[in-house]
């Protein structure tokens, strides 16, 4: 069953106190995720993959952090890195993602600071963890 929005926003505001002291990709990216897609009610494991597999351009393999299929691309960043070369990482990624695969959306974070990216309107949002729970209607196609 579907959550409330409200639900949703009261999970969003537990998310963000819970997670406002983590900071590194290596050790807590895919607990962040998996804790993530629970704010809307969603199971990470139904919908999407961790580390997708995608060769580059330069015929290297590339790790999509994750990978919802048609829908969103995630690069994750330890605190304080650069996520302008995040989003270059992602659109790399996506060079070679076959077309019907490709996402409609793609977030990019380093804990603290989202960047949302919806690909079909080009627009894009950015916001700090704690605001979290105001932005949360911009993911309103993971609560479906």
């Amino acid at each position: 069953m579907a959550l409330s929005w409200n639900e949703i926003k009261d999970r969003a505001l537990k998310f963000s106190n819970e997670w406002k002291d983590d900071f590194n990709e290596e050790a807590e990216a895919k607990s962040f995720l998996e804790a993530f897609f629970n704010v809307f009610g969603i199971s990470r494991k139904k919908i999407a993959t961790f580390e997708h597999r995608v060769k580059k351009l330069d015929h290297h393999d590339g790790y999509i952090d994750l990978f919802w299929k048609g829908n969103l691309l995630v690069e994750m960043k330890t605190k304080g890195k650069n996520l302008d070369k995040a989003y270059k990482q992602a659109v790399e990624y996506m060079q070679t993602v076959p077309q019907h695969e490709l996402p409609k959306y793609i977030m990019i974070s380093d804990f603290e600071n989202f960047r949302l990216f919806d690909l079909e309107e080009d627009s894009r949002i950015d916001f700090k963890l704690s605001d979290f729970v105001k932005n949360i209607h911009h993911f309103g196609f993971i609560a479906g």
